[in-house]
């Protein structure tokens, strides 16, 4: 422990820079004006690699964005741990809610992060915790205390779906042979309070349109004697739920996971203060399913979510139309058990069934995936928490997370291995939101913690 530190305290600035120097790389890749810098992106985690001792580096082509694949194979007969991560970002839109450009990384010190904190697009997700492994198997390198094999796949296209990793996961199953697959793309409670996310939630992502006329009309002319696809669009979406919040597309929660008392019971241990939740999100009261608490609204029960709506004319002054067209995505965050596809179906069928004469509906779905649960008493999950209560001092608390990660369940059908995700983010940390930001302390803890992972997990693999 004593080499873990002294290597990261050594070395820490430099850690933070080369961070840094990541973060100033737009890798958005949703938007192809960004499509250079994700590249580039690719490359820069190639030469990462490279310098932190990997043996095999190599920038392996898809049918979009490339996947960075690293090894260091140290004994055959050793286990192989499989590092997973994504070097793309979220677009860093609206910027002008951003306090300093998101691509322009500053370190500020905040109430959860008074040691600092980086703030950039990607800090936290991905790149900063990608990062963390880069540097521990540096420091693995270093101190000559790498106990195993690594293998590292980190991809350009994770925020736009991962559309393209199914493929090269199905076609590459022998060189991404694993004991274990490690990710840090979640958070933790606190920096007091570690924990280890043991479920995720699956995900249908779609988007709707809903068109009238053939073209914008005059509203003084034509209101009240067209059909309004805004009008008509607000409407469907409020029949999605009902007085209860509950979802209210016939068949959505038929194979839903019901918790039992016990179950819950454990869940509500975890530390959680719903005032100091309403106050770092400006809420006078929440808002959710009925007969559910909030840690349990968003993490064990689906969700149904408009991500963003529009139509018409949006600009500055007014101009009176009646618009042809009206649109909006949306998103169902799913739990183990309901099959992102059906749910899809099930939506599509169910909404369009709710535009009147008048209009046409059309469902374009975009990309999902399947939710995930591992097991608390698996060798990864064991070996996670004693690292944990070695750099935190008490033990990790198992949370269910409200994210998807869909490629968690991919992973386990096509390679057969479980996955542990070792997040070090916080909930106040921003991701996906102008102003993300990552914790220097977290960083570095990271650092410190993943290499005791490695150590915990070949001990109890004997």
């Amino acid at each position: 422990m004593e080499i873990i530190k002294s290597y990261i305290q050594q070395h820490k600035n430099r850690f933070i820079d080369e961070l840094i120097e990541l973060l100033k790389i737009p890798s958005v890749s949703a938007d192809a004006a960004y499509s250079q810098d994700v590249i580039d992106t690719s490359e820069a985690v190639k030469i990462s690699l490279e310098k932190a001792g990997c043996d095999k580096v190599e920038i392996c082509e898809t049918a979009g964005y490339p996947i960075v694949y690293g090894e260091k194979i140290i004994d055959p007969n050793l286990p192989t741990v499989l590092v997973y991560g994504h070097y793309d970002v979220q677009p860093p839109d609206p910027i002008d809610l951003w306090t300093s450009p998101p691509f322009e990384p500053v370190i500020k010190k905040t109430e959860k992060h008074p040691d600092g904190a980086i703030f950039a697009r990607g800090a936290c997700d991905d790149k900063g915790q990608m990062y963390m492994h880069v540097k521990a198997f540096e420091l693995m390198m270093q101190t000559n205390s790498l106990p195993c094999n690594v293998k590292f796949m980190i991809e350009g296209e994770e925020e736009v779906g991962s559309v393209n990793l199914k493929t090269f996961v199905e076609n590459n199953q022998e060189k991404l042979k694993n004991d274990v697959i490690l990710i840090s793309d979640t958070g933790m409670i606190s920096n007091q309070q570690p924990s280890i996310t043991t479920g995720l939630r699956g995900l249908s992502y779609v988007e709707v349109e809903v068109t009238g006329p053939n073209r914008d009309l005059h509203s003084g002319l034509y209101g009240g004697a067209v059909a309004n696809p805004i009008n008509i669009l607000a409407k469907m979406i409020a029949q999605l739920h009902d007085e209860n919040n509950h979802i209210t597309i016939p068949g959505f929660y038929d194979n839903v996971e019901e918790l039992s008392l016990e179950e819950r019971a454990e869940m509500a241990k975890a530390p959680f203060n719903l005032e100091d939740y309403k106050k770092a999100l400006d809420l006078h009261e929440v808002y959710g399913e009925a007969g559910y608490v909030t840690n349990e609204r968003n993490s064990i029960r689906p969700t149904l979510d408009v991500n963003g709506i529009w139509g018409g004319y949006t600009g500055e002054g007014a101009k009176t139309v009646i618009a042809s067209k009206a649109f909006a995505k949306i998103s169902m965050r799913l739990v183990p058990n309901q099959d992102w596809e059906e749910i899809t179906t099930l939506f599509t069928n169910h909404f369009t069934s709710l535009a009147p004469a008048g209009v046409t509906v059309k469902v374009t779905p975009h990309h999902g995936g399947q939710g995930y649960v591992t097991p608390i008493d698996s060798i990864g999950y064991l070996a996670a928490n004693k690292a944990y209560t070695e750099t935190f001092g008490v033990p990790a608390i198992p949370v269910r997370s409200g994210g998807s990660i869909p490629i968690v369940a991919l992973f386990e059908k096509e390679l057969k291995s479980k996955t542990i995700l070792m997040g070090f983010g916080l909930d106040s940390d921003a991701i996906h939101s102008p102003n993300e930001h990552f914790g220097i302390f977290n960083f570095l803890k990271g650092i410190e913690t993943i290499p005791l992972f490695y150590k915990y997990f070949v001990e109890l693999s004997k």
